[in-house]
């Protein structure tokens, strides 16, 4: 089956009767080739069949569709390219193609009685499903008070369970995760509050991606953290557990975690959870970041630029601003730190102002020339110095020393 996988793939595709979907996730994101994943499915538009390829970028999905003769090449093309992994579904089986670091395939593949059941759905604008399903029940979203006890949404939680799908969506898009070789994924929720995002990203990997997961969430009180480890006991969540700490003082007892999560924790204890995760060289890190005090109290303290004053002169666009403006030397420092960074909208600004993610996979990538000047040139136009810098002070001395 590993000679011949590509064979299974393009029949699979091929199939106008049984072919459900397939997805493609890139190893390499070369200039020219910047795609994160390709998903195609089936699609009736005015009657004729076409194959329907989304492309993801990392930012944004674009659609474009083909006739399944144009198709046939487009999907040799992508069998051709270096991959991460293949997931096709059919009526009647699942097959999966992981890519090891040096290329050979790794294939399951699983019939599925099932599966034969599933109609195909040929909708041109479908609506995009939540990972987790609002129509029936899951124990730790009825532990955690989103749904009722025959799996329905509560009226007054129906923000809080698009916010839920809307992160586990930002996760699931941000390549394969694996655990490290023999031993579970470590994960750290830093500033975790009342875990239902933490209770989430345990059971999307444990549950919907079967990736043996070690989680802890780590906030600074006790009682509460008492009571979430208790919610973990009922649910038989052993790899689950909450500890009372700070975060800049907090040392994960298994190891350094692969995956950070840091979400609306305030101030500059975002700083300190980007700071950890940076010095444990954590592969992901999510982060909603809060309030923003430390860099507004320095703009305070200094003259405006004069081109900004008509800006600067309103105090609520001057507090937005320096969301901003600390925001973006986040994201640059994670770039300095040879992380690929970007900046995306977590939920709709209508459920919450503060709906920035900064989400970060570690590349190994040195920093470019450009990038520091960036940073050094920033820093210098407005005179401050970002509280994530000095966290990071030896690490900065390292990489901005001539």
């Amino acid at each position: 089956m590993p000679d011949n996988y590509q064979q299974v793939v393009k029949e699979a595709v091929s199939d106008m009767d049984r072919f459900l979907e397939v997805t493609f996730r890139n190893a390499e994101r070369a200039p020219g080739d910047d795609w994160v994943r390709i998903t195609i499915r089936p699609v009736a538009i005015k009657g004729e069949r076409f194959l329907q390829f989304i492309r993801f970028d990392g930012r944004q999905e674009s659609a474009t569709n083909l006739s399944y003769r144009e198709a046939s090449q487009a999907v040799e093309d992508l069998l051709n390219k270096p991959l991460k992994s293949i997931h096709s579904r059919t009526t009647r089986e699942s097959i999966r193609v992981q890519f090891s670091k040096k290329g050979r395939p790794i294939v399951h593949r699983q019939s599925s009685t099932q599966q034969a059941s599933i109609p195909l759905d040929l909708a041109h604008d479908r609506r995009k499903p939540y990972l987790l399903p609002d129509n029936e029940p899951i124990p730790f979203l009825q532990a955690i008070g989103v749904m009722t006890a025959d799996g329905r949404v509560r009226a007054d939680q129906q923000r809080k369970f698009r916010q839920i799908n809307e992160f586990l969506r930002i996760i699931d898009e941000s390549g394969e995760i694996t655990p490290p070789a023999g031993q579970p994924l470590r994960v750290a929720d830093l500033g975790c509050g009342s875990a239902a995002l933490t209770f989430a990203t345990y059971y999307y990997l444990n549950h919907l991606k079967n990736i043996p997961t070690t989680m802890v969430g780590v906030d600074t009180k006790d009682h509460l953290m008492a009571r979430l480890s208790q919610s973990a006991n009922d649910l038989n969540w052993p790899g689950l557990a909450f500890e009372t700490a700070r975060i800049g003082e907090y040392h994960p007892t298994f190891g350094p975690p692969e995956i950070v999560l840091a979400l609306h924790a305030c101030d500059t204890a975002t700083d300190e959870a980007l700071a950890r995760a940076i010095l444990w060289g954590s592969r992901y890190i999510f982060c909603a970041p809060c309030c923003h005090h430390h860099l507004q109290a320095q703009l305070a303290n200094k003259p405006m630029p004069v081109l900004f004053e008509p800006v600067l002169r309103h105090g609520i666009l001057r507090e937005r601003f320096g969301d901003i403006l600390t925001d973006a030397f986040r994201a640059l420092i994670l770039r300095l730190m040879g992380y690929r960074t970007d900046v995306l909208e977590f939920i709709p600004i209508e459920h919450t102002p503060k709906n920035l993610m900064i989400r970060a996979v570690f590349t190994h990538s040195t920093p470019s020339a450009a990038i520091i000047r960036e940073y050094r040139e920033l820093k210098a136009f407005w005179g401050v110095t970002p509280y994530l810098e000095t966290l990071l002070q030896e690490r900065f001395d390292s990489i901005l020393t001539p």
